[in-house]
């Protein structure tokens, strides 16, 4: 059997953006190469400011071109080291950053049959679902492969209360926080 010849590995593609919700399909995406003994390819997919039509109607896109690529790389490295830190994912690790539309690129890099990719699930809810385009529909819809939709972290609708409370200047409800408080050792 030749090099040519020889089987394609197995990979699980993983789209990050570096919020939270990307982060957990991340973490997801790992275990998941793991347990398939498979390479992660973690995507970053980006777009220049206004879109691509945007992009080529302005001369002075062009020389921005590189800088929003070098910003996309230190963003999935930045993910990545977030996520794994110097320990890594324990799998082979082929990280890519892709100039598209998230959804698009990520269907375009997961194109074999035996590909799984990994996307997060997104907020839920009527207003989002109608006002935002969501990148996890558009790979289910239209991935040749396996797609793993990661419903957000449990910890993601705390973390969004807080924000609000803390942009509306609400005060903290503390009724839970009360109750016997536990006395530290003088050595702690």
């Amino acid at each position: 059997m030749s090099e040519s010849d020889a089987p394609w590995p197995a990979r699980v593609v993983v789209g990050v953006s570096g919020s939270l919700g990307s982060h957990t399909a991340l973490c997801r995406a790992a275990r998941e190469a793991r347990r398939r003994n498979a390479e992660l390819w973690p995507v970053l997919a980006w777009e220049p400011p206004g879109g691509e039509l945007g992009a080529r109607r302005t001369a002075a896109a062009s020389p921005c071109t590189v800088d929003w690529q070098r910003l996309a790389r230190e963003r999935l490295l930045a993910a990545l080291d977030d996520v794994f830190d110097a320990a890594g994912p324990g799998v082979a690790l082929h990280p890519l950053v892709a100039r598209g539309a998230p959804g698009r690129a990520l269907v375009e890099i997961a194109d074999r049959e035996d590909d799984v990719l990994v996307v997060g699930a997104g907020r839920r809810g009527r207003l989002r679902r109608a006002l935002s385009r969501s990148v996890s529909r558009y790979c289910l819809a239209h991935a040749t492969c396996s797609v793993l939709a990661v419903p957000p972290s449990p910890l993601a609708a705390q973390l969004a209360s807080v924000h609000r409370r803390n942009a509306w200047r609400w005060r903290l409800d503390t009724r839970r926080l009360e109750g016997p408080a536990e006395a530290l050792p003088p050595d702690a």
